[in-house]
């Protein structure tokens, strides 16, 4: 063999080598995007009961922790209000997609807890806002939400300590927290537990209204008025708003967050504002400029953007082998007011009275933390 050839057929076979090589290499680096997860990131997914400012707090709250614990958030507003038949695909989505973690608002817990259950048993799966006790959770995120309506009770008993006429508005009864709520506040004003009233009448004009009396609180029709999505919360308010109309001490209540607002949108425009106390739930921002304005008497809050950050906080840790950041105690309801007030102790619990303009400033200050791209 002529040496020279051999020499070129060396250099040849060398630069084949060091290409094969450099293709294999390209080849690597491009598989993590092909397979199950494209960063090597913790994958966690939270999905919420409808679609709401309460949840775009949450939401902040949960990019601000997944961006401090890299972390790939996906995070699911369903179209379709306190609707689990949305809900649950969703679920079963990142649960096929191999999450590392799932938190959930959950819509009905009898309904749900079957997947929940089958589901928690190969994903860590939390709940927040709306508990389901039996489908294995790690923890559950919240408040004690019979605890918030005995707070909605005593707030009613102070805007109208002679008793009157009061209704109820909440999206759904069949969650956790619309039962819980709800009962918490009739306790309260029947004074004992588990309350179920006793028949009432009363007569407005030539109108009838049936109900029934706890304490010295008549409810309109007996029961909570379930509206079932924001969309129709003006109107459910309107049709009660109708009957009342002319009657002394009236307290309109609101257990979901755009209640409140939609119940002061229709008392303004049949210019009964003036003649109604209202009480709220939640930290929608028309009710803060409600009870800043003296519209809305006061509203119990929760902490939505405390949900999201503890959600992907305690998932992400769980991942990473960490049990510690797994909550295990309610977090505490606040209530806010125009003015404010001292903190007091409720069943071993701080519970700090807050004026509106703090309140809403500490909220701007959260959401201002998480730059906007996220």
């Amino acid at each position: 063999m002529n040496l020279s050839h051999k020499r070129n057929g060396d250099t040849v076979f060398g630069l084949l080598r060091v290409s094969v090589v450099l293709v294999l290499a390209v080849i690597l680096a491009c598989l993590p995007a092909c397979g199950k997860k494209s960063t090597g990131q913790i994958r966690i997914g939270i999905v919420t009961n409808c679609t709401a400012d309460f949840w775009k707090i949450c939401e902040a709250g949960a990019r601000k922790a997944a961006r401090e614990y890299d972390v790939e958030l996906q995070f699911r507003e369903p179209k379709n209000a306190f609707d689990a038949a949305e809900q649950t695909p969703i679920i079963e989505a990142w649960e096929k997609q191999g999450f590392d973690g799932i938190a959930v608002s959950v819509i009905n817990p009898e309904g749900q807890t079957e997947t929940l259950a089958r589901i928690a048993k190969k994903i860590p799966l939390i709940t927040m806002d709306n508990d389901a006790e039996k489908t294995g959770r790690l923890c559950y995120i919240g408040i004690d939400n019979y605890e918030g309506g005995k707070a909605v009770g005593r707030l009613v008993k102070k805007a109208l300590p002679h008793g009157g006429t009061i209704a109820i508005f909440i999206g759904s009864t069949k969650s956790a927290n619309g039962r819980a709520r709800t009962q918490g506040v009739l306790d309260e004003l029947a004074g004992q537990k588990d309350a179920t009233g006793e028949p009432a009448v009363i007569t407005n004009g030539n109108e009838k209204i049936e109900g029934r009396r706890f304490g010295s609180y008549f409810l309109v029709d007996g029961a909570a008025k379930e509206d079932g999505a924001p969309t129709n919360a003006q109107a459910t308010a309107s049709g009660v708003l109708s009957r009342v109309k002319g009657l002394p001490n009236l307290c309109m209540i609101g257990l979901y967050a755009y209640n409140p607002p939609a119940i002061l949108a229709d008392a303004q425009a049949k210019k009964m504002a003036d003649q109604i106390k209202i009480i709220g739930f939640d930290e929608d921002w028309e009710t803060l400029k409600g009870i800043a304005a003296g519209h809305i008497e006061a509203t119990v809050v929760q902490d939505p953007f405390r949900y999201g950050y503890l959600s992907v906080e305690a998932l992400a840790a769980k991942a990473r082998g960490d049990n510690s950041k797994l909550v295990k105690e309610p977090i505490p309801y606040r209530i806010v007011t125009r003015d404010g007030g001292p903190d007091e102790l409720v069943r071993g619990l701080v519970i700090k009275n807050l004026n509106v303009r703090d309140f809403e400033k500490k909220l701007r200050d959260d959401l201002a933390s998480v730059p906007h791209d996220e």
